[in-house]
């Protein structure tokens, strides 16, 4: 701004009473109109160069405004818009009405100490302020500074009416702005240990909502659409606060269910959306904070509510796992590799050598078959290297007193010690069926969450069982038969059966019982099935047949069914009364949503959607829950096979959101249905791996057998031969060759 005397570069002056404004007498033309806070309007030049900050400063001190300039900030008078250095030029040239008001900082400060007081007159009026101001990124960051997002969360938990419309939009507002302070302040929430826990919850939900709103999820983002965030920016503001994810984990054992479901749903979140550029640091971290043994704990709760989010943590971490086994061991490219290597060999005590024929001898000392470790970790990947340094850290001097035994023996006599870990891994790999997309169980499996200890014990018994047996290097095969059949043995009934049972039957059990079992199984059984292309076959089978349940399940969905509405018994929230004892649902040809329409009685339903007025988005669904509600407390009088108690029934099912809140509790008329809507309905879910029922469990396996049987009958009748295993040719010597598309 200018003046007269150019010392400074404001000169503003009053209008006349009749607003036109006096003749300049200093030659100087005014660019703005500025209107006090007192209500006084001046003209003023403003000089296009200086900051927002120095415009005000110019003009308190010109008008002798009392106030401290740094609490006043300019916006458009007609506008509202707040004035910044970046949109100042354009307002100056376009020759705006201005006006002095309070800074963000003051507007946010009083806003906040609004909401604090739940006056239901001022709190309307600060909230219907506050989706307008929250827009404006320099408010939002003075508003999240002073806890802003705290009392707002509070608001939306105990609002009502217009109330809550204007707090959830100040809240989407808030969230449309495209920087992290939200998701951090949010964070910073989740991890204060004076956080209650009735924030806390509702702050979980949030993340896990953020983490799910990936742009790859959808074709194409709209314009202000939530799918601009993902796990990355979720994650990348948890690292920013330090020990966030250490109090999600540590809330998995909070007496309150709820908290310690959401944060399991989180968890589950994360982990299914973690992206390459995370992945490793992600789940070295949770390995780190033993999230494995937490899940044990909550499978041992017996509670009801938890068993959906704990089978989805558990088919995430086959996928974990899996993932781990297909990956390459590239020690010349990732220093994490060529680190766990390094340990390895350390820890062995050996030293490097050459062969006979002048080649390096060194890994072929730990009983590998070759020195080309890519090579030797083909088949058990990341995995088997990881394995590996588990049973090296296990007992360090074990390890080392094992490969000096071995050395010490003939070259036929020797235990390949590091060929029988990748054998472990690819025997306990196919007794879980770690293989994608098919695994689906619906009970728990506590040692699959303990995969390294169990391939621990595993390892120890099979060099138990070639020490015991005196072996040679021809019987590798028939050692891996005895750890295949114990493995088999020790793990049956996984959900009831101690720990320190497991550990018995590997550490404790004798050649001789192990070798009979064996002979019985095969007498019983068919040596055809251990063979490798046979389980190759059974494991591709296996996921044809989970597709195909897959499909029948969501087409049971496609033509609907009846159910009679429940009365939800605890932990499922609040719930719309339904308008009658019935309640015909049916999936959307899209498979996004839920349609279904509450009758008094049933009635013949037209195909399609007209006859269903209502509906829930799949997306909503967060958990499906079973044994959840009763029914109905009139139902006695028309149906007196039902119970009359508030027991819930076994045949029962609640569709629960994110917040925990009940979308709707149903009850089938029989088993069947049942199973095929619970199971169906986990299946359309993008984050889900598991099934509930043991009827669908049972039909996968079912189908998986009986698709073996017919394909083996067919190479049986023709007499074929099934070799063990195939062994490559030799290479072509040139390249001189194409392969023709003719059969």
């Amino acid at each position: 701004m200018s003046s007269t005397n150019n010392s400074t570069r404001a000169t503003p002056s009053p209008l006349t009473t009749n607003g036109i404004p006096p003749k300049s007498t200093t030659g100087i033309i005014p660019t703005n109109n500025v209107t006090t806070k007192a209500g006084v309007t001046v003209r003023a030049r403003i000089d296009p160069t200086l900051t927002v900050e120095d415009v005000v400063r110019q003009l308190c001190l010109h008008l002798k405004v009392a106030e401290p300039y740094t609490n006043l900030a300019l916006r458009d008078r007609d506008t509202e818009e707040l004035i910044t250095s970046e949109n100042l030029r354009k307002k100056i040239k376009n020759k705006v009405h201005l006006k002095l008001v309070n800074s963000s900082a003051i507007e946010a400060a009083g806003i906040i100490e609004k909401l604090g007081r739940r006056d239901e007159k001022s709190l309307r009026m600060s909230l219907f302020f506050l989706q307008k101001f929250i827009k404006e990124e320099k408010f939002a960051q003075e508003f999240l500074d002073r806890d802003g997002l705290r009392e707002l969360v509070d608001v939306i938990e105990t609002a009502h009416g217009n109330t809550l419309a204007y707090a959830l939009t100040a809240m989407q507002n808030l969230m449309d702005l495209d920087y992290g302070c939200f998701i951090f302040k949010v964070v910073q929430i989740l991890s204060s240990p004076n956080s209650l826990i009735n924030v806390c919850r509702p702050a979980t939900v949030i993340l896990k909502k953020l983490v799910e709103a990936d742009p790859a999820n959808v074709v194409v983002a709209p314009p202000g659409s939530v799918y601009r965030y993902g796990f990355q920016s979720v994650y990348e503001q948890m690292r920013r606060q330090k020990g966030s994810l250490e109090t999600v984990v540590s809330r998995l054992g909070s007496p309150d269910t709820a908290m310690a479901q959401q944060s399991m749903m989180l968890i589950n979140s994360l982990l299914s959306h973690v992206n390459d550029t995370y992945w490793d640091e992600f789940i070295a971290d949770l390995e780190r904070l033993n999230v494995r043994k937490a899940a044990i704990r909550l499978m041992s709760s017996h509670v009801d509510d938890l068993t959906s989010c704990v089978l989805d943590f558990q088919a995430n971490i086959v996928r974990v796992t899996y993932k781990k086994k297909i990956t390459v061991v590239e020690p010349e490219v990732e220093l994490a590799h060529l680190s766990a290597l390094h340990y390895i060999w350390e820890c062995s005590g050996v030293q490097e050598e050459l062969d006979s024929e002048g080649q390096p001898l060194k890994w072929r000392k730990l009983g590998f078959d070759s020195e080309n470790i890519m090579e030797e970790f083909q088949d058990a990947g990341v995995l088997g290297l990881d394995c590996l340094v588990n049973f090296v850290q296990d007992d360090p001097d074990f390890f080392s007193k094992v490969i000096l035994e071995q050395l010490s023996r003939p070259q036929e006599r020797r235990c390949p010690v590091a060929k029988a870990s990748n054998e472990i891994v690819e025997l306990l790999s196919q007794h879980w069926t770690i293989f994608a997309p098919a695994y689906s169980t619906s009970t728990f499996q506590p040692f699959l969450l303990n995969f390294p200890k169990v391939h621990c014990l595993a390892l120890h018994f099979f060099l138990r069982m070639w020490n015991e047996s005196a072996s040679a290097a021809d019987d590798f095969s028939r050692i891996s038969a005895l750890t295949r059949s114990e493995i088999k043995v020790a793990l049956q009934q996984e959900s009831a059966r101690p720990w320190h049972e497991v550990e018995h039957d590997f550490l404790e059990c004798e050649y001789r019982a192990v070798r009979d079992r064996q002979m019985q199984e095969l007498e019983a059984g068919d040596d055809l099935l251990s063979k490798v292309p046979v389980r190759n076959l059974k494991e591709k089978l296996m996921r044809e047949s989970a597709e195909f349940v897959r499909q029948q399940r969501i087409h049971c969905l496609l033509q609907g069914a009846w159910f009679l509405n429940g009365v939800p018994t605890q932990h499922t929230g609040s719930a719309r009364r339904p308008n009658g004892q019935w309640r015909f649902m049916r999936l959307d040809t899209g498979l996004k949503y839920l349609h279904y329409v509450d009758s008094p009685a049933k009635f013949d339903v037209r195909n399609g959607t007209e006859d269903l007025p209502d509906r829930i988005e799949i997306a909503a669904i967060s958990q499906i829950t079973t044994g959840t509600c009763a029914p109905l407390p009139n139902l006695a009088r028309d149906h007196p096979d039902l119970s009359t108690s508030l027991s819930p029934s076994p045949l029962s099912f609640s569709l629960l959101s994110g917040g925990g809140e009940s979308l709707a509790d149903q009850i089938a008329t029989d088993q069947s249905r049942w199973a095929d809507w619970t199971d169906g309905l986990n299946m359309l879910r993008r984050d889900s791996g598991h099934v509930t029922s043991e009827e669908t469990a049972g039909y996968i396996k079912a189908l998986t057998e009986i698709g073996l049987k017919i394909k083996l009958l067919d190479l049986s009748g023709e007499k074929v031969d099934i070799p063990s295993g195939l062994v490559a040719g030799p290479p072509p010597t040139n390249t001189d060759f194409f392969f023709s598309d003719l059969l």
